[in-house]
């Protein structure tokens, strides 16, 4: 049972974006020169990868998925930077979609990537252009050893001069309010200057934005917002909506960019180079040229680079990055091994099933981008009433002023003072404030809880939920196996001298159940032995010399000489999903040891706590049934076992149609369940990919914060729909008044202030929430 360990690293540089959005290998040109994409555009291949339906959003009619390349038309591919949530995706596709010669369009916001395909002639330049119009970059692209192309990191900026506008916006905010206190006038003159500069990059953004055929982005509505403010004189209040909407901006970009490397690291799973045997030996190549049929070795702690079927007799695998399950698994000559396993204990030979792009990794980062598809995402709320609220309120306005004069007659001055009220009524300062700073306390207060909710939108959908969906292996139960049964079967040792052997012929090894039996030896309080000629009988066991002796540890398939009782008693323990090893000397049977994951300590109360707030529970694992109701029943739990990956994704999408459902896992193989599912938890045990693909995550890996996760979820949605209220309220109430002639603009400044105070007030009791 030796064990060669090897921790999933993320690679410095991805030489290729993968191509397995939709199982297809060859790429599609990533083309940013415009000589070399022009000359390339020909050959651009047909591309099934955009073929599904990327997420609806807002009231828009559902957009349709990019459909095959049709004959007389070239594709192009390109990555784009600065894409921070999905309505960025919108953006692109409307601006690059408005250009003549355009026949399809589609941005995928999982991978950043922009594909278009356009009638023959039309240079991609203009595309370029299209998309840096609306504010974003493209990066560059270059070519990797094997021929396809692929897009190169750019430079990261450093992180003081990608936050200069916010830090010196909150800079200047700071001295305004301290020199304020000492001159008023000066403050105010501060705050003027700090508006201004914040202003400045927002209402570049909001010209490009409309000149590509977004008038009504959300930096439209921070244009109207604080130049609103900054006219009646409320230069304060002006500069903190920009500075809370700056801020709200990075740490979108934040998070997506994190979800993008979670992404990046489940490619890295797959090696890019492989040992394959030919006539005159070994040649080291790409993965992207092997093929079905080619025989590659596999060193020992090394990933297989393709889908294969193992050629030697005998070898284990770590599986755990599809199955998720914790115990690396033996395989025979024949059986067939997932791209990505580990080679635990030995040099293997293989031969190649896949063909380039269709491997079990490929599959799932397939799956990754069809469930997200699927999926409905909130949308911010305050882009969505900006749509219509902001000109909606600018047209009541201008004809507050216009109508009463040119209709009846009525005086200008007046209507004119009661028209620029309105407007500073319909200033949606407070409105723009009360959703985040209840989002934001409910974020702060939900981390100081043990838990990590990824923005707004997992925060509403959090409230909603009423099944979870649970993995097994790492979320509730440790994910590593424990020592539950040791029988003696021979009467001539004690129980201590035998767990002493054990432990002494395993010392050294890292493979998990070796690590289990040291670990229930230690804790014991007894002394391993002292063993020699340590050697791993591979896909059998562990064999060692202590004194003049032969010890092993060997699965029961592999041990001679067990009587029937013993051979019963062995079945038992695995008829209960535990792992069974026999410990014998010279041959000589002399010890049955029981492994099984053990549960995690707080599973049952957290469970427990979930029902009472009416969240009903189910496990879907990957592991196998025997092992699974093990753990189900302890738990009084429904479960599903023997799941792969898309077993997963289907299960989820099966009751996702009669409920809101979560997913919470840990492992790479819950990656696509936890996208299909409304939304994601991870464990905070888990693999980056799970962590960074998640919605949320459990930071302290303690099931507990769960059930407070989702309690404060449903406070915090309360609280938003309280803000609104207030801000909606209040603003009615004197938009009445103000066209009645009964409050005048001091009073609509005073009301507009108020809302804002009053609901950052409110927000800010999700902070005591526990």
């Amino acid at each position: 049972m030796s064990h060669s360990c090897c921790s999933s690293q993320q690679k410095s540089a991805i030489k290729a974006i993968k191509p397995s959005l939709g199982g297809q290998h060859h790429h599609t040109a990533r083309c940013c020169d415009a000589n070399v994409a022009e000359h390339q555009a020909t050959h651009a291949t047909q591309n099934s990868c955009c073929s599904h339906a990327e997420p609806n959003t807002d009231d828009d009619p559902p957009r349709a998925g990019l459909s095959e390349a049709t004959a007389g038309t070239q594709r192009f591919s390109w990555q784009v930077v600065g894409m921070d949530c999905p309505s960025c995706a919108r953006k692109i596709e409307t601006a690059v979609g408005r250009i003549s010669g355009v026949n399809q369009v589609k941005v995928l916001f999982a991978t950043e990537r922009l594909i278009v395909d356009t009638l023959p002639g039309l240079s991609p330049t203009v595309i370029l252009d299209a998309v840096t119009a609306a504010g974003f970059t493209v990066a560059q692209p270059t070519s990797n050893a094997s021929g396809s192309a692929a897009v190169t990191s750019t430079q990261s900026l450093s992180w003081l001069r990608e936050n200069v506008s916010l830090l010196s916006l909150a800079a200047l905010m700071a001295l305004a309010a301290l020199l304020g206190q000492i001159t008023p006038q000066l403050g105010t003159a501060l705050f003027t200057l700090a508006t201004l500069w914040g202003l400045w990059p927002v209402i570049t953004k909001t010209l490009r934005l409309a000149r590509s055929g977004t008038p009504f982005a959300i930096e439209t509505l921070m244009s109207v917002a604080a130049i609103g403010a900054l006219y009646l004189g409320e230069t304060a209040e002006a500069a903190m909506v920009l500075l809370l909407f700056m801020l709200g901006e990075k740490l979108e970009a934040y998070a997506a960019n994190r979800a993008r490397a979670g992404v990046t690291a489940l490619m890295a799973l797959v090696p890019d180079r492989a040992v394959r045997i030919i006539d005159s030996g070994r040649e080291e190549v790409e993965a992207s040229q092997l093929r079905p049929g080619d025989v590659i070795e596999v060193a020992p702690g090394t990933r297989l680079p393709a889908d294969a079927i193992l050629v030697d007799p005998l070898a284990a695998f770590d599986e755990s990055a599809l199955t998720g399950e914790s115990i690396p698994v033996e395989r025979s000559a024949g059986d067939k091994i997932a791209a990505g396993s580990l080679s635990v204990d030995r040099l293997v030979r293989l031969r190649v099933v896949s063909e380039p792009g269709h491997n079990a990794i490929d599959r799932i980062l397939q799956l990754i981008e069809e469930a997200e598809s699927r999926r409905a995402p909130i949308e911010r709320f305050i882009d969505r009433f900006s749509r219509w609220y902001t000109p909606a309120m600018m047209l009541v306005s201008l004809l507050v002023i216009l109508c009463p004069p040119l209709l009846f007659g009525a005086d200008w001055d007046t209507w004119i003072y009661r028209g620029l009220a309105l407007l500073l009524i319909g200033c949606p300062c407070a409105l723009v404030i009360s959703t985040p700073a209840a989002v934001t306390s409910a974020l702060a207060a939900a981390s100081r809880q043990g838990a990590l909710i990824k923005g707004g939108a997992a925060l509403e959908q959090l409230a909603s939920i009423n099944l979870i969906a649970f993995d097994k292996t790492g979320t509730l139960t440790l994910g590593k196996p424990g020592v539950t049964d040791v029988i003696l079967l021979s009467q001539h040792a004690t129980r201590e001298s035998l767990l002493a052997a054990a432990a002494a012929i395993e010392q050294g090894s890292r493979h998990p159940l070796a690590q289990a039996v040291i670990t229930y030896v230690a804790g014991v309080g007894i002394t391993p032995g002292v063993a020699s000629d340590i050697r791993a009988l591979p896909g059998m066991g562990v064999e060692g010399m202590i004194g003049s002796e032969r010890w092993s540890l060997l699965a029961p398939q592999h041990q001679q000489g067990l009587d029937a009782h013993a051979t019963s008693q062995a079945e038992q323990l695995e008829q209960q999903g535990k792992t069974v090893i026999v410990l014998a000397c010279e041959g000589v049977p002399c010890a049955l040891f029981a492994l099984q994951d053990q549960l995690r300590g707080d599973a049952r109360s957290a469970l427990a706590e979930l029902s009472q707030m009416g969240v009903t529970g189910l496990m879907l694992t990957g592991d196998n049934p025997k092992a699974a109701a093990a753990i189900a029943a302890e738990l009084g739990l429904e479960y599903r076992a023997g799941l792969l990956p898309a077993d997963k994704v289907s299960a989820v999408a099966e009751l996702s149609n009669q409920q809101a459902v979560a997913m919470v896992g840990d492992g790479i193989n819950d990656a696509p369940a936890m996208k299909r599912a409304r939304i994601g938890i991870a464990m905070g045990s888990g693999t980056d990919v799970a962590l960074e693909t998640a919605d949320a995550a459990l930071t302290t890996s303690q099931l507990h914060a769960l059930p407070a996760m989702i309690r404060l979820s449903r406070a915090a949605l309360a609280n938003i729909h309280q803000n609104i209220a207030l801000a909606l309220g209040l603003k009615a109430i004197f938009l009445v008044t103000s066209l009645l002639g009964i409050t005048g603009l001091w009073l609509a400044v005073l009301a507009d202030s108020g809302a804002t105070a009053l609901v950052t007030a409110n927000a800010l009791r999700l902070l005591r929430k526990r």
